[in-house]
């Protein structure tokens, strides 16, 4: 079996951390580098639903997306619930890794697998001078509602669902896709003359001032669901890895819905 630091060592040329954002926190929060890895489990939030899933599991180590501490902490005591997953993961000799924003650059990448989870076509990336998001196209155009219906059928159900800015019949030919929060990306897929924009967390002013500025159409997922598909990504390459070198990894995607969100309601008051 490998060690833990020649694991992690692949995954690092993976998901180079250098790669990173500066204000992001990636890497290895817990483990030792000696520890023998039998069993890793994928997942997108480092919670407490997943450490003791990674208990159940008999898993040596947990592979997140989002960082456990992004903004730092001084304690890791387990009064608190981020200190609680520390200790329990330590507790059961668990280490945990992190691929933040080094995976979202990655090629490939979180939205190379959002873009294969839609069943589209990957013609670059979005952003080229850091490889954020993917522009792709279909294979048949569809209208926008068509393909709002395609990201609500294909991507992870999440209580949000998915919400659409623009004209619901405009044809859509090109799209663009980002994982993970992506209004601040909205200028960069009007640039690049694409029908329709699809990613996460997209606020109303943003929104507002696009549907204004032209036809592109803006479709909205959970955030959560968006990056779910890099875990199937990410592990179906460790599996790569693991074949290549002999180790006999055995490697799980975590199916627990870590969103946030629990219930929605559609608002009827009158105006």
């Amino acid at each position: 079996m490998p060690r833990l630091s020649e694991v992690i060592a692949e995954l690092d040329a993976l998901w180079p951390p250098e790669r990173a954002e500066e204000w992001d926190a990636v890497g290895t929060v817990c483990g030792d580098p000696g520890a023998e890895i039998a069993r890793v489990l994928f997942a997108v939030d480092p919670v407490q639903e997943i450490a003791e899933e990674a208990v159940a599991l008999g898993a040596d180590l947990v592979v997140a997306h989002h960082p456990l501490y992004l903004r730092g902490t001084t304690t890791v005591a387990a009064s608190h619930f981020k200190g609680r997953v520390v200790h329990t993961l330590i507790k059961h000799d668990i280490a945990l890794h992190v691929a933040h924003t080094n995976a979202d650059t990655a090629d490939p990448g979180v939205s190379d697998a959002l873009a294969g989870a839609l069943d589209l076509r990957v013609t670059g990336p979005l952003v080229p001078e850091n490889g954020l998001g993917r522009i792709c196209e279909l294979d048949h155009p569809e209208t926008l509602r068509e393909f709002a219906a395609r990201a609500a059928a294909r991507l992870p159900a999440a209580a949000q669902g998915i919400r659409v800015a623009g004209d619901p019949d405009a044809t859509v030919r090109r799209v663009a896709v980002s994982g993970g929060s992506g209004d601040g990306l909205i200028g960069a897929a009007r640039a690049a003359g694409v029908d329709a924009f699809l990613t996460a967390d997209l606020r109303h002013h943003p929104v507002s001032e696009a549907v204004q500025q032209s036809p592109l159409g803006l479709v909205d997922a959970a955030h959560w669901a968006t990056e779910w598909p890099w875990c199937e990504q990410a592990a179906a390459q460790l599996d790569e890895i693991s074949d290549r070198h002999g180790w006999n990894l055995r490697v799980h995607v975590s199916k627990t819905v870590t969103d946030p969100w629990s219930s929605h309601h559609t608002s009827g008051a009158p105006n």
